[in-house]
């Protein structure tokens, strides 16, 4: 191995090490995180299917499907099976309690809420919603169910928060299909953007932001940003480079003295982004997080947008932004906004990065909380899967923000928590009704110098570790 590489890999994992006590509390800290998440499920086995299933989730499995994760826990698989396609548990409470807590918790007067449809690659045709459609995993038309995401982005972090499922045009219209595939009776055919509008009526309230971003994908039609603007939001949206604008800051074409005053106009964004001079652009710092800073060239201007009607849609601010590329040639990303033209290019730059937080937010969802690894066909275990998936991508979160910023105090409240069991009244040596069950390796470790294994104390988990060696890579934290 070269010297530089060497460096840069003794670098990597020295930003992986992790101390024990960072570990030490951490089964506690789950069941105390599921307690109200399992409390809008109003029977006992439920709940405890909950934690079973995050702990699955949570897990070192290298397939986090219902039966993978019954196995785990050394039960047979019908019963989680059941929990996930059969059983219609209401997990929209479970939703909105994550929403609450990742406000509290995040929450800033000018975070902004991140829309993102993210497709799932499937074969055969009888799993809900699958078709050909657009996958952006693998970039190109292909078999697959799409999900369209909301995520909340703040300067303290950035999480997923709610989640529905797209269901094309083909599928709502074959009510036999719909039927096979578990789709409710009233469920009828909803665009993407419409999808997006529920989850912001269903959870924005919760969320104290001052922007609504998305790609082009979101931005494209009209209509959807005059929604928003109805909905007195503030958005920045991304727009594709054959969008049809006209400059309203451009000097109009000289007057023949007859007629109507000709104005300019319209073009394309990519042709019109081409006559920008030089001088034109300013530079931008975006912070990065632990990234350092990042400079992107970007500006403003005074836009009108062509309808799909043809016609001449509202002002909008245009903000464009170029980054140098290792060919040196450039990417140039648009978006449109109804802020006002008086915005700082700084600040319309903070919620054009904020909004790519939501491929961060799934990319590690689908790496580490198993977002992306059911094996469901119908409406209800889809949706079940989801929305336990976004739960443990947030304990993911929390733990890694714990793990910057250790604190004693949350070992405590945890422990605590975790022995409410004797003083609801639950016997001793009897488990709790949400007690973490033994066979659930959370912080299996791929290289370590301490012990961590799982063991029971007083019929709760507990995790046995070493004060005097240093854990270097713990899976859960990543």
């Amino acid at each position: 191995m070269e010297r530089r590489y060497e460096l840069r890999l003794q670098q990597m994992l020295a930003q992986a090490e992790v101390a024990p006590e960072l570990i030490r509390g951490l089964l506690a800290r789950l069941e105390a995180f599921v307690e109200p998440f399992a409390a809008t499920l109003n029977a006992a086995e439920q709940q405890r299917h909950v934690a079973e299933y995050l702990a699955g989730l949570l897990s070192k499995l290298k397939h986090k499907t219902g039966e993978a994760i019954a196995y785990l826990h050394d039960q047979e698989r019908q019963g989680l099976q059941k929990f996930l396609g059969h059983v219609p548990w209401d997990h929209r409470p479970l939703l909105a309690t994550l929403a609450r807590q990742v406000g509290a918790d995040l929450g800033e007067p000018d975070a902004v809420l991140v829309l993102d449809p993210s497709a799932f690659a499937k074969k055969g045709t009888k799993s809900v919603g699958v078709a050909r459609q657009w996958c952006g995993r693998l970039g190109k038309v292909e078999n697959c169910q799409v999900g369209v995401f909301l995520a909340y982005a703040s300067r303290k972090a950035h999480a997923l928060v709610n989640v529905r499922l797209y269901l094309p045009k083909e599928w709502a219209r074959d009510r036999r299909r719909c039927k096979a595939a578990g789709v409710p009776k009233t469920v009828r055919f909803r665009t993407r953007q419409q999808l997006a509008l529920e989850m912001l009526e269903e959870c924005g309230g919760a969320l104290p932001h001052a922007w609504v971003a998305g790609d082009d994908e979101m931005g494209r039609p009209a209509g959807f940003r005059r929604d928003l603007q109805a909905r007195g939001e503030r958005y920045l949206l991304g727009v594709p480079s054959n969008t049809l604008v006209r400059d309203l800051d451009a000097p109009p074409p000289a007057y023949a003295g007859r007629g109507r005053r000709p104005k300019t106009p319209f073009a394309r964004l990519d042709r019109w982004r081409s006559g920008v001079p030089q001088g034109g652009w300013t530079e931008v710092t975006v912070r990065d997080g632990e990234k350092g800073p990042l400079v992107v060239e970007a500006l403003k201007r005074r836009v009108a947008a062509r309808t799909a009607t043809g016609g001449t849609g509202p002002e909008e601010l245009l903000f464009v932004t170029r980054e140098r590329q290792a060919d040196n040639s450039f990417k140039h990303d648009y978006y449109l906004s109804n802020a006002g033209a008086g915005t700082p290019l700084p600040e319309l730059a903070r919620v054009a990065k904020a909004a790519h937080r939501v491929e961060e937010c799934l990319e590690g969802a689908k790496g580490e909380a198993g977002l992306a690894d059911y094996q469901v066909r119908n409406w209800i275990a889809w949706h079940h899967h989801q929305t336990l998936a976004l739960l443990a991508a947030w304990f993911l979160n929390r733990e890694a923000r714990r793990g910057k910023n250790p604190d004693a105090r949350p070992d405590d409240t945890a422990v605590a928590a975790r022995d409410r069991g004797i003083d609801r009244g639950t016997p001793r040596g009897e488990h709790a009704v949400l007690a973490l069950p033994a066979l659930h390796p959370l912080a299996a470790p791929q290289r370590t110098r301490s012990v961590l294994s799982p063991s029971l104390a007083q019929g709760h988990a507990t995790i046995e570790e070493s004060s005097e060696d240093v854990v270097d890579t713990v899976e859960l934290l990543g």
